[in-house]
């Protein structure tokens, strides 16, 4: 019979494995020749103390053979009704997993991609860091795999209730994905990995019979006494289809136009904005680990900051050790930055988003502003897409405020928390490159003062965090969308349109790869019990 088991152990050991071995054999009472094989369950590292522990849970074979880690795998059917085909908007995590269950029910999808595949996606975000020539639809928000795809690829989410999180990563660990992703506590593949395994994804939902069409726009629903009917794209053709599984993402801002032109209900949903962060990543380690270097046996070390100010949280997000801010803008004169990871996390920075929530009452303060520079009328601000324009707004004032080319504005924490304007900027990872600005005049004013507040705090609990050898640069505003669809929460469908399925990070119910790819599957799992 296998046996559970907790151990407590130091990286350097974990790190050997006949250290490691011998340390489980003696937390079993047992001789290592006894112990036929284990794995690790789970694993979360402690960093607490100057010397630092992994916390590990193992599953051992004592005496007895040892059979591996539990796995599973894709499994299609043979489709059972061609000419009655699901359309999947974006093929992102949600859409993927959507198309990947609805195989395993017998059932084709279509999935649509406005965007390029991974190899010529890459091709057009090389042009856009290097040359700051941005192709709307094919860039780090769309294209094949999604947002997440080239932004790094972490896996951590807290949505422990909306589905399986660990079918999930043994999914992506069948398409090949490292099996540490199947037992640490903060996952991450990393933007050099994913592309292949979102290659191997969509090889096996092609091999299966189902489509994906890239280059491929949604530009219209059919609607039919008040159900989906078909769809249609920007090369001008349509689909007939019963059923539209929208995983269109947090920045396919013509859907949220699509569907309120069309009285098809969308809410104004909450966000938060904000600025990247970024430090020397020796400097992270150095107050994380508690010592002068990070020996080699740790990895590069991670944060995770909130705070209230003023009655909002300020927090970080989606932190990259060993990272890259990368410009994740998806349209022209507006400026987004976001940041990833790649597997090995062994870049010279540290990056993390630094934001503060957003609600209604903060864009009153900015009304009159906004309405005149976006030519809004007083009544688009109590609408669905009140929270969508002030995001907007914010992106194009940061554009102009860096000057065009995607230049971002950046600010040294120092002089931002100081109020003075820096006269120069430390090194940064931000390719398009950075020009000193006064960020003050650049944000929102409740966003300026709760973020340099929520600094003042944070310096306290990581040495150096304010210091001048860290740099600000705008805007992070991406954080979630800023828009809701709202669905039925028993069948998933649109709350008055029969056959749409909102779905994942863009329909408001799902925050990163792991949540939406789960969002996905139970979309998929209530259509196809719809279709029984």
């Amino acid at each position: 019979m296998l046996q559970t088991i907790q151990i407590t152990i130091a990286p350097q050991l974990a790190a050997d494995a006949e250290s490691h071995k011998l340390a489980v054999a003696s937390a079993l009472g047992c001789l290592p020749a006894d112990l036929l094989g284990y794995h690790i369950e789970k694993q979360s590292l402690d960093a607490r103390s100057r010397q630092a522990l992994l916390h590990q849970t193992i599953v051992a074979a004592v005496g007895e053979p040892y059979h591996g880690r539990e796995k599973i795998s894709f499994q299609p059917v043979g489709i059972h009704d061609a000419e009655k085909p699901v359309v999947i908007a974006g093929a992102g995590p949600a859409g993927l997993f959507a198309a990947l269950h609805l195989l395993e029910q017998g059932i084709k999808p279509i999935i649509l991609e406005r965007g390029k595949d991974v190899r010529q996606r890459r091709r057009d975000l090389a042009l856009l860091n290097k040359s700051g020539i941005l192709n709307p639809e094919s860039n780090y928000c769309f294209g094949e795999g999604g947002a997440g795809t080239y932004s790094d690829g972490k896996l951590y989410t807290r949505s422990h209730k909306r589905g399986n999180i660990m079918r999930v990563l043994q999914l992506l660990h069948y398409f090949g994905a490292d099996e540490r992703i199947l037992y640490e506590a903060h996952p991450h593949i990393g933007t050099n990995k994913l592309p292949h395994i979102i290659v191997s994804m969509r090889e096996a939902i092609v091999a299966a019979g189902g489509e994906i069409r890239f280059d491929t726009r949604l530009t219209d629903i059919i609607i039919k006494n008040d159900s989906v009917a078909g769809v249609v794209t920007a090369q001008g053709y349509t689909i007939d289809c019963g059923q539209l599984v929208l995983a269109t993402g947090h920045s396919a801002r013509d859907i949220f136009y699509l569907l309120h032109a069309k009285g098809i209900a969308i809410e104004a949903k909450p966000f938060a904005l904000g600025v990247r962060v970024e430090h020397p990543q020796e400097m992270i380690d150095a107050a994380r680990y508690h010592c002068e270097r990070r020996p080699e046996w740790l990895p590069p070390a991670a944060y995770s900051l909130v705070q209230q100010v003023g009655g909002k949280g300020v927090f970080s997000f989606c932190m990259c050790p060993g990272g890259i801010i990368a410009p994740a803008a998806t349209s022209p004169n507006e400026l987004v930055v976001n940041g990833w990871s790649p597997s090995r996390r062994n870049n010279p920075f540290a990056n993390s988003g630094l934001v503060v929530e957003v609600s209604h009452a903060d864009i009153v303060q900015e009304k009159g502003k906004l309405m005149h520079d976006m030519q809004l009328k007083a009544s688009d601000l109590e609408g669905p897409l009140a929270f969508l324009h002030f995001q907007q707004w914010v992106e194009r004032n940061c554009f102009a405020a860096g000057g065009g080319n995607f230049k971002a504005p950046a600010q040294r924490i120092s002089d931002f928390v100081a109020g003075k304007a820096s006269q120069t900027l430390p090194d940064c990872s931000y390719q398009p490159g950075v020009v000193p600005a006064d960020l003050k005049t650049v944000l929102p004013a409740f966003v300026h003062e709760r973020l340099r507040e929520g600094l003042r705090i944070f310096n306290t609990k990581i040495k150096g965090y304010s210091s001048e050898a860290g740099i600000m640069v705008a805007t992070e505003s991406r954080t979630s969308s800023p828009v809701r669809v709202p669905r039925n929460p028993d069948t998933l469908e649109h709350i008055a349109l029969k056959g749409l399925y909102p779905c994942a990070e863009g329909a408001g119910y799902a925050g990163g790869i792991v949540s939406a790819a789960m969002d996905g599957e139970k979309v998929a799992a209530q259509l196809a019990k719809m279709r029984a």
